[in-house]
């Protein structure tokens, strides 16, 4: 099936192809690339040194085709270990003959797999456009994992922001472990990117690997960027001047990029823009890539802020350019009358108020889109329960080391009384505690040091309610008197 995506100004005639399965790129031209590929080898100690020989005489295949030097194809080796090597950069090898050489040259350095160090590496310095050392700017940036597959690490992060920032990243793995990991990490298509193979055998993936290169470092080559559930942008390296030709859709020559919308969700196309010149025969530009799955708002709904009588609810993704509205229903279980909000689709949370206190509610948003879908989620909120504070604390001391120590509290959902007491001088950090249930308004604390520090907070279902404190002192004025702790109102 052929899709023909029409631009309002007419001239880059791209064809959009469902397509099922994936063609390779041939590599019989030596000087048919541009652009910086690092490879990062597993030099660890779970890489044995017959591993290791096998994998840089891979590399040596590999790479031997490729033209090298500025305006062609540079190579870097970044070994993974204990602490990540860079055993050359890009600027070190401008021939096949010193490329080969070097990497016969070439020494594991053993040690743990610390593969997230060597991506750190790999991302702010050697793949880095613009700095000293690293990648060129404006020209395709590839990075190749050689790995054994075992313990991995966290590399997802870091090879994510790999891609969102244009490095191609593709994989080799010569174990089969950690599958779900590395499918993951490489870029798509990963049919083209991910190949697991026995270290006896990776000479039957060099022309795929070098073809997947290829199509990623061709020098007109035809690139997909923000891809969506129904639209790309498809940008390519100029191979026309202004003047001297045109591109099917009537873009000028210097033009690189054409919007394409409209497209089905989690769907493979192929692209191909065909320029058309008055001077030469020029061929057509293809690539393939994959829409993303359509994800409809609401997909997430989160509960925050949680008070007495309100809670804030939140939703995403947040799109109002599909949304017509949201609608919040939310009632107290297990069966309490049901309340619903309308939120505008510029928003993707609300607070709701006037609720109950120590009650659980169920909420559902509603999101109601432009296409006539309506999708909904529900989540489970909870108020705080109500922890009145301690109003009255009273301390009359009893002979010369006891204390009665009295209290009210009289509060609904109370749990008992936390009742703690330390002395105000001497050694620190010893204290005494003690729990009493609902009932007890009142304890007769003795063998007491003068002066003792003495409070007591009411216990409820989720948490202590604030308390209050007194001092106890033994002598004559103490004694002639009540020490009396009162809230005020």
């Amino acid at each position: 099936m052929e899709r023909r995506i029409s631009l309002t100004c007419a001239l880059v005639l791209v064809l959009l192809r469902l397509i099922d399965t994936q063609q390779t790129v041939s590599d019989s031209a030596l000087n048919c690339c541009e652009g910086d590929v690092l490879f990062l080898l597993d030099s660890s100690g779970s890489i044995s040194s017959y591993e290791f020989t096998r994998m840089l005489s891979f590399l040596s295949e590999l790479v031997q085709p490729f033209s090298l030097g500025p305006g062609q194809v540079r190579v870097g080796l970044l070994q993974i270990g204990t602490k990540p090597y860079l055993e050359f950069g890009f600027e070190a090898h401008g021939t096949q003959q010193s490329l080969q050489g070097a990497l016969a040259r070439t020494k594991q350095i053993q040690g743990d797999t610390n593969t997230e160090a060597a991506l750190r590496v790999a991302q702010e310095r050697v793949l880095k456009q613009g700095v000293p050392g690293g990648a060129r700017a404006g020209l395709p940036r590839v990075l190749v994992w050689l790995t054994d597959g075992l313990q991995p690490g966290a590399v997802e992060g870091p090879m994510a922001e790999l891609r969102q920032e244009g490095v191609a990243v593709l994989a080799v793995s010569t174990g089969h472990g950690n599958y779900q990991v590395l499918r993951r990490v490489v870029s798509p298509p990963t049919d083209n990117h991910l190949y697991f193979v026995d270290i006896d055998d990776m000479n039957i993936i060099t022309k795929d690997l070098r073809d997947a290169i290829i199509e990623i470092i061709r020098a007109e080559r035809l690139q997909v960027r923000d891809v969506a559930a129904r639209s790309a942008l498809l940008e390519w390296r100029p191979v026309l001047s202004s003047g001297t030709g045109y591109y099917d859709i009537r873009r000028p020559g210097d033009s690189n990029s054409a919007k394409l919308t409209n497209l089905e969700p989690d769907t493979t196309y192929q692209a191909t823009v065909t320029p058309e010149s008055n001077l030469d025969f020029l061929k057509p530009l293809s690539v393939t890539f994959t829409t993303q799955s359509e994800v409809l708002s609401p997909a997430v709904v989160t509960v925050s802020e949680s008070g007495l009588n309100s809670v804030k609810v939140s939703w995403g993704p947040l799109q109002p350019h599909l949304v017509q509205r949201y609608q919040v229903e939310y009632g107290a279980l297990p069966s309490g009358k049901v309340r619903v909000a309308t939120v505008g689709r510029d928003r993707n949370s609300t607070v709701l108020t006037q609720l109950q206190p120590d009650t659980q509610y169920l909420v559902t948003v509603s999101a109601f889109h432009s296409s006539g879908q309506e999708r909904a989620m529900s989540v489970r909120a909870c108020t705080q329960e109500e922890r009145p504070a301690l109003a009255d604390l009273q301390l009359t001391t009893v002979g010369s080391d006891s204390v009665r120590v009295q209290w009210k509290g009289e509060a609904d959902g109370l749990r008992g009384y936390w009742v703690t007491w330390e002395g105000e001088s001497g050694p620190s950090g010893h204290s005494s505690s003690l729990y009493l249930p609902p009932s007890s308004l009142s304890t007769l604390l003795d063998h007491l040091p003068s002066p003792t520090r003495v409070c007591v907070s009411p216990v409820y279902r989720t948490a202590r309610g604030e308390g209050l404190c007194c001092t106890a002192r033994f002598d004559s004025e103490a004694q002639s008197r009540g020490d009396r702790f009162h809230r005020p109102a």
